[in-house]
């Protein structure tokens, strides 16, 4: 199963969005994106819901590797 790293990239890429795009729906910097992409960070869990909507609805949980 592809990690979180993975998913955020393709789910990014299958709504035509650039790192800069979404970083503004985040109100985040497109440099943060770029490291959560890269894996050297993570977004906090509290945008979780908002990245999930912003990149189709898909629920939080696909984003949380399994333990």
């Amino acid at each position: 199963m592809p990690d979180f790293t993975c998913r955020l990239k393709q789910f990014r890429l299958a709504k035509g969005l650039t790192q800069e795009q979404l970083a503004g729906k985040l109100g985040v910097s497109a440099p943060a994106v770029n490291k959560w992409e890269r894996g050297n960070s993570y977004p906090d869990i509290t945008l979780l819901p908002t990245l999930a909507r912003t990149l189709g609805g898909i629920p939080a949980p696909v984003f949380i590797a399994p333990g």
